[in-house]
């Protein structure tokens, strides 16, 4: 049976009364459970702490109930309340591995305004957001080739000539296949890391071993740059200074991490080729 909420209106020296349902207790469990796949797929898409409690504060708002979510760097708890603070929904969900999908952040933000405007039924949420998950990555030999000539173009930044570009663009190449390999394989992320950043600089290091007149100190420098924390970083800052200290601090020591393998990776290079 259906709760009512009774709106007392004034028009005209006359009182009306407008009568609305709220949702059943089945429709906030319901709701619940996508609030919290909400919000577990925009952590692990590299969202912000701050983006994802206003999706879901805006979400739950258009159905009439009060959203309090603690977010941390690998699970989430949600309560719902209604108007007179009756707890009506309380879980935990835990999330899937960080990475970066900023197709899916917007897809979400721009659903939940869609949701707040139009009144979308929790029908039509799920519907849109099986479409969004479903949304296809790009083309494997896209990501490697453009990731590639960023390498490149960094390399030529640096300083590096045409032939230290074309060392910078292999190296990147394969290190970033190697990384995506071994994720495939189901290594630990910071390994695949270090196995990308061990190849990348294996070789744009591989030509100091002989005397080709080649210098690829550039390259060298450079071929590791693709797997650089940016957006852990960035979200580190951005929680920071939000107030968020404990995501940010998280945030913060996994893009360490990652730094810290990529470095791992080019010892390994620096000492197997003697480079100083």
């Amino acid at each position: 049976m259906k709760i009512l909420d009774v709106t007392l209106w004034r028009f005209s020296n006359q009182t009306l009364f407008m009568v609305k349902s709220s949702p059943t207790q089945e429709e906030i469990s319901e709701l619940g459970s996508v609030l919290l796949e909400i919000g577990s797929l925009l952590m692990s898409s590299g969202a912000t702490t701050s983006r994802i409690r206003l999706t879901i504060d805006r979400i739950a708002a258009s159905f009439g109930l009060s959203a309090d979510m603690l977010v941390t760097h690998r699970a989430l708890t949600l309560s719902l309340s209604d108007s007179h603070h009756n707890q009506l929904y309380n879980n935990l969900k835990r999330t899937s591995p960080h990475g970066v999908n900023f197709k899916l952040v917007s897809g979400i933000s721009r659903m939940s305004w869609r949701i707040a405007e139009n009144k979308w039924s929790i029908e039509d949420i799920k519907t849109d957001l099986s479409r969004l998950k479903g949304l296809p990555h790009y083309p494997r030999w896209i990501v490697l080739t453009f990731v590639s000539l960023a390498g490149a173009s960094f390399c030529r930044l640096a300083g590096g000539d045409y032939i230290e570009m074309a060392v910078a663009f292999m190296a990147t190449f394969i290190g970033l296949f190697t990384r995506q390999e071994a994720l495939k394989k189901g290594f630990n992320p910071y390994l695949a890391v270090f196995f990308g950043a061990a190849n990348a600089s294996l070789i744009s290091g591989f030509f100091t071993l002989f005397d080709f007149g080649i210098n690829t100190e550039h390259a060298f420098a450079t071929s590791v740059l693709f797997l650089i924390p940016g957006i852990p970083l960035i979200n580190t800052f951005s929680d920071l200074f939000d107030g968020n200290i404990l995501n940010g601090i998280l945030r913060w020591i996994h893009g360490l991490i990652i730094a810290f393998m990529i470095a791992l990776g080019l010892l390994v290079a620096i000492y197997l080729y003697q480079i100083n």
